[in-house]
């Protein structure tokens, strides 16, 4: 399912049908779920990109599948999120080094 999605944005409409969900559903979740916040364009209306359906998704599947509760649903999203952090940071501080280390060199 995730790899089907081309455009670059969706609205409400076509993301409901794409994961066979209520658009109600939906708004009810971006109140639950704060990672869950697509954008509204000039008229107001959202405009859910690749990663806001891949999250609908995961919630998706948490919820329906896994019988986590709300709050057990968010409780996974928000670890999952702190658990990507410490790798992110170590991958940012190598790359600080690495860069670092080509100014010493430039300036030798």
């Amino acid at each position: 399912m995730k790899s089907d999605i081309k455009k670059l944005y969706y609205s409400i409409g076509e993301v409901s049908k794409m994961v066979d969900l209520k658009s109600y559903v939906l708004r009810y979740w971006e109140t639950e779920f704060k990672q869950l916040s697509p954008p509204k364009n000039r008229a107001g209306n959202r405009t859910y990109r690749k990663k806001d359906i891949d999250l609908i998704i995961d919630i998706k599947d948490l919820l329906y599948n896994k019988k986590f509760t709300i709050e057990g649903a968010r409780s996974v999203l928000g670890s999952k999120k702190s658990s990507e952090s410490p790798l992110l940071d170590k991958q940012l501080d190598t790359i600080k080094k690495e860069l670092l280390e080509i100014i010493r060199i430039i300036n030798e």
